[in-house]
This record gives C-alpha cells, structure tokens and sequence, in this order.
C-alpha cells in the first residue's frame, strides 16, 4: 500500500499581523462547486470588522476544498504556498486510502490563529471503497499575501489533524467472504450477473455484520508500527443470522435491464435509479462503470431542468402560475449573467404548460420573484425529503439546496444549477413523490430507520403535475419515450458543469407504479443522451412490477 504523503514537513509562512482574535460567523457549505462572486482583498483576516472574516479569504478556502473534493488536485494546490508539495500529498493520500470523491463542508465558524493565519475548520467524509466513509474534522489555515491575495498555508496537518512528518495513515483490509444477496424474489444477485450490485454487497450485509471489513490505521513512519486504530468498517458476522442471504427490494429482471440499458451510454460515465411509486423500494440501481464509485445514490450534480419538477411544484403550491398562463420564453435572460435555452430556442408568447414540455430555462427564471428567497429549498425538503437525512441500506447524498446567495444563484436554482446538488436516486424519489403526492424513503434493504418528515403535495398540484409530465412526453422534449405503452410521464434535464466539459444529461420518468431517473456525464442533452437510456430500460420490463 503506497504511503499517504510524502516525507515534507510544512513550509515556513510569514506571520501576519494580529487584528484581534474572536469567533465570527462564515457561511457553512457542501463543497461539491466552487462558490462563485469576487471581492476586494482585505488587510488581514477580519478587515471587515464585525462583518466577518475578509471575503476573499473565505472564498480561496472554500475554492480550494471544492478543487480537492473534485479531484481537480493541480488547481487545488496551486491554491496553496507550496503547490508541488500539496499536489503529491493530496494524490498520495486519495490513492493510499482507496478514497473516491470526498465531500468536505465548511463549519459555520473561523477564526485567527495564534499564528496569523485564518483558521477554517471544515468536516471531511471520505468515502474507502468498498467500505464506507470515513468521517473526521479539519482546520484550513488561509495567509495573505505580499501582494494581498490569499493562499492555504500548507502544511499536512490540514489534510487531517495527525498526519505528520512522523506519522502516516495505512489502509488495512480483512478478507471476508462475500455475503448471499437476493432480490425481492429470493433469486440472486451476487453472481456477478449483476455488476452494479456486486460492489454493494458489503454494504448490504452491514447490518447483518457480513461483507467487508477493514481499518484506517495511524502508523509510525519510521517503524511501520500501528499509533492507533483512526477509523473501523464492518462488523463481525452474527452466528445466528451468518448463513442467511441478504433480501433486497431490487427486482433481477428491472436489474438486468437497467444493466444492459447503461451500454447505451457510450462509454460514458451514468448512471439509473428506477424504484416503486408506492413504497419508494428500490427495483434497480446501476452504475457505468458498475465498479467503484456509485454515481446513482452518492452523487452530486446539479440536476438541471429535471428540477423544474420541484420548481413547479413550488409556484403551483402558492398559485403563482396556472398551465395556461402565459410565460414569455425568449433566447435570452440576463440576470447578473446572461442564461439561455438549450441550443437558445425561443418560443414567443408561450403558456407555462410550453415552457415545462420545452424546458425553456428563460421563462422559469423569470418567475423567480414569485418565490421568496428560502422557499425553493423549504418546499424541495417539505414535501420531497431533499436535504433530509435518508437510511435506505446504503450510504447516500440526500440532496442540498442551499438559500441563494444573490438574485444571479437565485436564477440559477430555478432551473436545477447553481449549488443545488442531486443524484439519480434524488430524482427518481422526486419524480415518484410528484405524481403520487406523498414522499416515500427509499429503500434497498428492509427495516431501515426513517426519521424523514414530509407533508404531502395537494392533489391539484399532483393533478397538474401529471398533465406537465405527460404533454412532456406527447409534445415535448422528451418525446422519444412516446412509441412506448403506458401514460409515461417525463421531464428532460440539461445541466451545465464548466466551461470546458459537456453538459450532463438527465431525464426522470414514470410509469405505472415505478418512477425512474437516468443521468449521463457530459451526454450534452437529456434527450439525446438518457432518453435512449431510459427508453430501453422501459422496452425491456413489464408496464407495473410485481
């Protein structure tokens, strides 16, 4: 096992001048993109008084986490007084520990340090394949420049608390028999017939005390000796229950079909929740690649026009827009940047029930000033469970959508960009809480702790919601659903990820008592790239499961 770091103890900084040490407030978050917005630099770390530490600061630390969190390493250490070093160090560290994308979350609070530096603390989950997330907490020192500007004072303290020049961190894995897993039949699934399953299993089993265990241990780097035992994974097996398979909600057939339908993705990386309506039971969940990490429950990404599911729900709860309204859609909008249509179509003197099934992004902005500030993300947690904490068998994200932070975020978020985050099982949740007006915790496992609380959507606005997602299907962008049988209903989604990668490309679905959602990075569209996903997954398994 490769070592974590390399043998470089913390570069020398230059103390900065003290300028009154305190506790101040920072904005707390979930460091899946870069905050955006520029600030003039300040003189020292609370150049703003009572305000709060320099902006500019607090904009390089949390830039510098999203670059780490997003294994954009070479931009992430050049954030720092010492990029060679820091780029090693964080690579070794990712690779020693089989650690796939970190999620790092900045704490409400920063402060001076003794040192001069401004200390943000910050909570790192760093996800051992394979195993489970090791969770710890951190502090990111941020010192300014001769010239003004902010860099993270490197030393390997910051990547975690006790890595030093004289300790280092070693992954330790215990050779487990893998556990029997069944579908909701009893058939099963841990054949290798069913790749995405495969590295689930382990976790499956959690409960039950099989699957994999390991350790994240703290060793001398001189003698290779163990410190301490810095974080466990899995549990002994039970006697009792040892022999007894893993029962899951995935159905073999929808699997299958999920599994084949994911070639369609041409190589690129996607992945496919599809679950019950009902109940929120899991039928299949995929992964491309199936191996590692697993896009479809742990992923964040913007959700793009997917979330005008929950954009419109918002509007319609507060009778701020019927469908036969007119909603002007041009090319173009300006709102502190300039937002456009997907390839900047533009439908004049469009109803609202147009805008949804062409997913005009323009005429959804334009509405924003109907929803105060909050009331997005109140309504996405209300009614839809996103944001809270979900049990489902497996870890997952659960969702953020954070309170804008200007009127140009604020119009982002009404077309699923900005910093709100989602993932295929999100979606398929969302899609299925939409046309059935109650919120369901998923679930892959039975038994599962639900602590969620939700209230359920008005039957008007199920009603209208139905009707959207339907014509979206009939006359809409997401038409190459609509050879198939059944009422499908449907909603495209393209979502921006930077300037120099395609756009991702989503679509959710649903028919019968199933709700399903398809993402495709960098597919460039929904329709283009999910809606084939998507279609053969639907041509391949029966209209209701059973």
């Amino acid at each position: 096992m490769p070592d974590t770091d390399h043998l470089v103890p913390p570069a020398p900084s230059r103390r900065g001048p003290r300028k009154g040490v305190r506790a101040v407030a920072a904005a707390g978050v979930v460091l899946a993109l870069a905050a955006g917005g520029c600030y003039a630099a300040g003189f020292g770390p609370f150049a703003r008084g009572d305000d709060g530490p320099d902006p500019a600061a607090m904009k390089q630390a949390r830039a510098f986490l999203a670059d780490w969190a997003a294994g954009r390493l070479p931009s992430a250490a050049g954030r720092t007084t010492s990029p060679g070093t820091a780029q090693k160090v964080l690579q070794s560290f990712t690779a020693g520990l089989d650690i796939d994308k970190p999620r790092l979350t900045a704490a409400e609070d920063a402060r001076e340090a003794e040192d001069g530096t401004l200390a943000v603390p910050f909570t790192a989950k760093m996800p051992i394949t394979g195993l489970g997330t090791w969770t710890y907490e951190s502090e990111l020192p941020l010192r300014e420049q001769e010239d003004g500007d902010w860099k993270v004072d490197w030393r390997l303290s910051l990547v975690h608390p006790r890595l030093s020049d004289a300790e280092k961190f070693r992954l330790e894995r215990e050779e487990t028999t893998p556990p029997r897993v069944t579908d909701r039949h009893g058939t099963s699934v841990a054949d290798g017939s069913y790749p995405s399953v495969t590295p689930l299993l382990g976790r499956l089993a959690g409960g039950d005390g099989g699957g994999p265990r390991g350790t994240v241990e703290l060793v001398d780097r001189a003698t290779g000796e163990t410190v301490r035992t810095e974080a466990s994974f899995g549990k002994e097996p039970d006697p009792a229950t040892a022999d007894e398979p893993v029962r899951t909600t995935l159905d073999a057939t929808w699997q299958a079909a999920a599994e084949k339908a994911l070639g369609r993705a041409d190589g690129k990386n996607a992945a496919l929740v599809a679950l019950r309506v009902d109940n929120g039971e899991i039928l299949a969940l995929a992964n491309s690649p199936s191996a590692g990490f697993n896009r479809a429950a742990s992923g964040t990404y913007a959700p793009g026009s997917t979330w005008k599911i929950v954009t419109s729900s918002a509007l319609l709860l507060k009778g701020a827009v019927k469908p036969d309204d007119v909603v002007d859609c041009p090319k173009y909008l300006t709102v502190g940047k300039e937002f456009h249509n997907v390839e900047t179509s533009e439908f004049p003197g469009a109803t609202f029930r147009k805008d949804f099934t062409e997913s005009c992004n323009t005429a959804f902005i334009s509405l924003r000033g109907k929803l105060d500030e909050g009331e997005l993300g109140e309504v996405a947690r209300r009614y839809f469970g996103v944001g809270q904490e979900w049990h489902i068998g497996i870890p997952t994200y659960d969702g953020s959508v954070p309170v804008p932070k200007d009127e140009t975020e604020k119009a982002a978020s009404m077309i699923g960009q900005g910093r709100i985050q989602a993932n295929p099982l999100i979606m398929a949740s969302v899609t299925a809480t939409a046309v059935s007006g109650e919120f369901h915790q998923p679930s892959i496992t039975a038994g599962n702790e639900d602590g969620t609380r939700t209230e359920p959507l008005p039957d008007e606005v199920v009603t209208r919601l139905r009707e959207l997602m339907r014509a979206t299907v009939t006359d809409g962008t997401a038409h190459v659903l609509a050879d198939l049988p059944g009422e499908i209903g449907a909603k495209t989604g393209t979502a921006e990820v930077s300037d120099d990668q395609d756009n991702n490309g989503w679509m959710v679905a649903h028919r019968g008592n199933v709700a399903v959602a398809v993402v495709v990075e960098e597919g460039v569209t929904g329709g283009g790239s999910a809606g084939p996903i998507l279609h053969s997954l639907l041509s391949a398994v029966p209209e209701d499961p059973s």
